[in-house]
């Protein structure tokens, strides 16, 4: 079999995951963990995607399942999966330094808990985990920390975690994480890449951002007024008409200048090959572009 047959196959294969099922993403990032680390007890995996389970439905003490309506645990699962394709990519290409498998696994944590800023505590019974839009990254942050801590986790890859979460901000300045070395730096930028991309990528992007306009509306009539990160937007359409702005003047001088370009191995082959993900974004842009322009979201 030839090495461009593999490389279709292995393509194929990589755009059946089902990110509605955790255990489909999660087998997934175990074959991709397994790949990559032959020696290693994929069990850590596993035991990562139960804890994010946990506490997404609800069950660890103190909060509530998560019912924010577009950054619920699909949403996470999208981020997750990409982070693991693109770092299997990587490992792939051959670029020095390889990923060591403890900071595959940090990685995985932090995506997997970089949105559970959204999860309302136990007797917070006002409006959805969508009001806390503008605070999210932070209270994912310290809820990491108080779960990661409960199961042990050593105070310095808690501290690795926190920052890679901090990746995600939508104007965060990267330069100003203190990163404990280049690995975990490469890992924060990964997740920050594979936040945007896993999710701009997704099949149902466009029908689903007027559920992500109704989070920022939630979060503005909380907060007492539009922030200048998540808004100000007159309606759902609204949103819309600027997500093709949105990508070209944010998300791709983003990948391009401050996240190292790490998109590039999603590519198959690496970097100039067919990139699954940035051809999907493009067909979404391509759909919310028609949307726009009937004029009408719809019942969506």
């Amino acid at each position: 079999m030839t090495d461009q047959v593999l490389l279709r196959l292995r393509e194929v294969n990589r755009s059946v995951v089902d990110t509605t099922d955790p255990m489909a993403v999660q087998a997934e990032v175990v074959r991709i963990y397994r790949t990559m680390f032959r020696d290693s007890d994929a069990l850590v995996v596993k035991r990562a995607f139960g804890w994010a389970l946990l506490c997404f439905s609800g069950k660890y003490h103190g909060y509530q399942a998560v019912d924010a309506g577009y950054h619920d645990l699909e949403h996470t699962l999208q981020g997750t999966l990409c982070l693991a394709r693109l770092l299997e990519g990587r490992d792939q290409s051959g670029v020095l330094p390889r990923i060591k498998a403890n900071v595959f696994e940090l990685s995985l944590l932090a995506i997997l808990f970089h949105d559970t800023g959204y999860l309302k505590e136990v007797g917070d019974d006002e409006g959805t985990g969508a009001k806390y839009t503008m605070i999210h990254v932070d209270r994912s942050v310290g809820f990491a920390g108080e779960f990661l801590r409960e199961q042990g986790l050593a105070a310095g890859d808690i501290t690795s975690i926190q920052q890679m979460i901090r990746c995600t901000g939508v104007n965060v300045d990267l330069k100003a994480i203190p990163f404990q070395d280049d690995l975990i730096r490469l890992a924060g930028f990964a997740l920050g890449t594979a936040d945007l991309v896993g999710q701009m990528a997704a099949a149902d992007y466009p029908e689903k951002l007027p559920i992500l306009y109704e989070e920022f509306a939630e979060s503005a009539a909380f907060n007492g007024g539009w922030s200048a990160n998540f808004g100000p937007f007159d309606s759902a359409l609204h949103l819309m008409s600027q997500t093709n702005d949105f990508f070209r003047y944010y998300v791709r001088p983003k990948l391009e200048d401050d996240l190292d370009r790490l998109h590039l191995f999603l590519a198959t082959p690496y970097p100039d090959g067919e990139n699954a993900y940035l051809d999907a974004i493009q067909r979404n842009l391509a759909r919310i572009t028609e949307i726009v322009a009937a004029g009408s979201v719809g019942e969506q």
